[in-house]
């Protein structure tokens, strides 16, 4: 008996200490009128029917026919629509500093416009993904068939979510976006913020540690390999002290660029046209249209 008042003693004190203001002050997230957290779980049973409606006959039923397929993906979007609705309307709720009553209305609203809006644009990603693939299975020799890139590559599934992610964070949804990207770089270790503009037939090679910042922009046609890094050089701070948020800060690749394994670019600079980055570089400054950089600049 008194084992078990003294574990009671040392958890009461432990939940006393947590639960003081001091301690969970930062930390600590209030539901804006009782509104739950958005669902990483279901926000990943999402995502997961959207490749599997972008990619018909890979993912989840992999029995689709030309016959079935209209009925198979209308009963997929109509379930993801009905559910990133409400996903979508948590996430305002967790950023909104309205009165319950507009926000109730107007979020739930403006949720269902904007999850609309999102699926007009599937046709849109599902060809840019097409291209994709095609840029996977030329460019690395080990593939044995577009389908293998489908199936098997984290460049695929990684590129998958951002595009996904990308239109969300284009119509203005928070959060939203920046859980379906984390999704991606926890299973792949490919880290590309959705705000990230990216090009058609993009391909990362490997992909382990590539990280791609919320102002990039990649043209056509752009190979990365694994550990490169297109990020920021500073970080510049407004009179209070505070990070600028918003400004342009990261690199722009031009068409046809190809940069390889642990290169590191850094900056508003612009990798030209058809540019070649060696591997293990540090690059700060802009390199011309068909460039070859294999020393640090």
């Amino acid at each position: 008996m008194a084992k078990y008042l003294k574990i009671d003693n040392v958890l009461g004190g432990v939940v006393e200490s947590l639960c003081a203001p001091e301690s969970y002050k930062g930390v600590y997230h209030q539901p804006s009128f009782g509104s739950p957290m958005p669902s990483v779980e279901l926000l990943s049973e999402i995502v997961e029917r959207l490749r599997s409606v972008l990619f018909p006959g890979f993912f989840k039923e992999s029995f689709i026919t030309p016959q079935n397929m209209a009925y198979f993906v209308g009963s997929k979007l109509e379930k993801v629509r009905r559910e990133l609705i409400q996903q979508v309307e948590r996430g305002f709720c967790f950023a909104c500093d309205k009165d319950e009553h507009s926000c109730s209305v107007e979020c739930e609203v403006r949720a269902e416009n904007l999850c609309n809006e999102f699926l007009q644009t599937l046709p849109r990603i599902r060809h840019m993904l097409a291209t994709d693939v095609q840029a996977a299975f030329a460019g690395d020799p080990a593939a044995k068939n577009p389908g293998e890139t489908i199936f098997c590559y984290p460049s695929i599934r990684a590129v998958t979510n951002h595009r996904i992610a990308h239109e969300l964070y284009l119509l203005g949804v928070p959060l939203i976006p920046r859980i379906i990207s984390e999704m991606a770089h926890s299973s792949t270790g490919i880290d590309i913020h959705p705000g990230a503009t990216i090009g058609e037939s993009f391909f990362i090679d490997h992909g382990t540690g590539t990280v791609i910042g919320e102002t990039c922009i990649i043209g056509k046609n752009v190979r990365l390999y694994q550990g490169v890094t297109l990020g920021a050089k500073s970080f510049p701070k407004g009179e209070n002290g505070h990070l600028v948020k918003g400004i342009a800060r990261h690199p722009i690749v031009e068409d046809n660029a190809t940069i390889y394994s642990g290169a590191t670019i850094l900056g508003r600079i612009t990798i030209g046209e058809g540019a070649v980055i060696g591997g293990n570089v540090w690059v700060v400054d802009d390199v011309a249209p068909g460039s070859k950089v294999y020393r640090n600049l």
